[in-house]
This record gives C-alpha cells, sequence and structure tokens, in this order.
C-alpha cells in the first residue's frame, strides 16, 4: 500500500527527510512498573525537546537494576542523540541510577566537591545524613544540573542527562539545561480531522505518501459524539510539502 507501514494505534507512512536531531527517554523505577505511581516525566521531556526540534523516537520504562541501566543507557547512548533518564537519584539506598550510568560511560562514581557544598549548605551540618550525602556521589567529570525547587543538583555526562523522578522538580530543572541542546530541522506538523474509519482511509492515505514522499502521514481513530473518525496528522522539515 504504497509504501505505508502500520504502527501500533495509528497507520504511518515515512518519507526521506533531513536527519532529525533524536533522543531517548530511560524511565526508571519500580514505583513505575507497579502501576503506584503515574508517569508525567515523558509528556513532559517529549513536548520541551520537540519544542528544540529534538524529538524523541524511543521510551523505555525500567526497573531499580543496576544491569538493566547500564545496559539500556548505553543502548540510547548508541542509538541516538540525547538520552534522558528519570528517577533513581535520591538519598535512598534504591537509588542506583547516578552509579549505573557512571558505570554505562565507564568513569568512576565518585564525590562531586560542587554538589556536596550545595547540598551542606543547603541541610546544614546537622541535617546533611550519610543519605542525602549520597547524592553528592556522581561520575567523574559529570556537570552539574540547577535544581531551583529543592536544591539538590542531577547532572550530565557528555548527552546524557540525569534528572530526577519527580515531576515538579524535573520540569524546573529544563531552562537551566536548554542551552545544551542543539536541535536539528524543524519538523512542521498540520492535523486535520476526517470523517473516515481507517479502513476507508488507507487507501488514500497511501496515494498521498506516493505524491508526498517527504511527508509523514499519521491516522489516529477517535469516537466523538458517537461517530467515528481519524486525525490525520502530517509532518515533515518541508512546510510546503505539508501544506
Amino acid at each position: 500500500m504504497g509504501g505505508a507501514r502500520f504502527m501500533g494505534a495509528g497507520v504511518m507512512s515515512q518519507g526521506a527527510q533531513p536527519a532529525l536531531k533524536t533522543a531517548g527517554l530511560i524511565i526508571i523505577g519500580d514505583e513505575i512498573l507497579s502501576g503506584r505511581t503515574r508517569d508525567r516525566n515523558v509528556q513532559t521531556l517529549a513536548v520541551w525537546l520537540g519544542e528544540l526540534s529534538v524529538y524523541v523516537k524511543e521510551v523505555r520504562i525500567i526497573p531499580d537494576d543496576r544491569a538493566v541501566i547500564v545496559e539500556t543507557v548505553r543502548t540510547f547512548a548508541d542509538a541516538f542523540d540525547y538520552v534522558f533518564t528519570s528517577g533513581g537519584i535520591g538519598p535512598t539506598d534504591d537509588d542506583i541510577t547516578s552509579e549505573a550510568v557512571a558505570a554505562a560511560v565507564g568513569r568512576p562514581h565518585r564525590l562531586h566537591q560542587e554538589a556536596y557544598d550545595i547540598l551542606n549548605a543547603y541541610y546544614g551540618e546537622e541535617e546533611f545524613t550519610l543519605a542525602r550525602q549520597r547524592m553528592a556521589q556522581m561520575p567523574e567529570g559529570a556537570g552539574l544540573i540547577d535544581n531551583p525547587v529543592s536544591k539538590a543538583p542531577a547532572f550530565f555526562v557528555g548527552p546524557i542527562f540525569v534528572l530526577p523522578g519527580i515531576p515538579i522538580i524535573l520540569e524546573a530543572m529544563l531552562p537551566g539545561i536548554a542551552h545544551r541542546i542543539s536541535g536539528g530541522p524543524k519538523v512542521h506538523i498540520v492535523t486535520i480531522s476526517v470523517p473516515m474509519v481507517e479502513g476507508e482511509f488507507a487507501p488514500l492515505m497511501a496515494e498521498i505518501s506516493d505524491m508526498f514522499p517527504v511527508v509523514s502521514i499519521g491516522s489516529y481513530p477517535f469516537l466523538r459524539a458517537g461517530q467515528l473518525g481519524l486525525s490525520a496528522v502530517f509532518r515533515s522539515t518541508d512546510a510546503a510539502a505539508v501544506e
């Protein structure tokens, strides 16, 4: 069907386009996998990155397991321009993301003096417990990400950004790292509502795909006021082709 490819809840045709800047998101936490905690960070990161012309290509939710984190970070670092993790950098024993990222990039996991000083100043000598001091342990050479909410800094190693799992803190940190993200070509998007079901739209979609190979077309069904239809989403770095 004109090169169209079926993907999950919708249909997507892929044409040749200039290389985009890509990102992979790694959501870390047993509490996410169990359903006890609802993830909000994927949407926050995907929207923010899209505004910077970086496009999320894969998301994985993984457990608090050192070997799994190491393997996933390495895989994503090889596959995408940027990698973002969320979760597992707090003061408790199950917060192992920092150590795992250090292993993934082949660096020692050591005290980051600047992070230590920030935390010590925030908590004070008496309240800066050994557990809290764990948050100052980072891969050697890591850069700090400012935390305007609770002061405990996150960090980055090259294109790998290691962020907290608490949504309000993660979101507050993003403006501080925007200058470190270099986006690619902008993707132009147009969405229209079509009063057809996907089976009816598929032949038309294939025809359009053949006519405009640089445009990706997504088909996403909906039910509104008892009527079936679909949203047709057209994406391309070529604005004129989308229009």
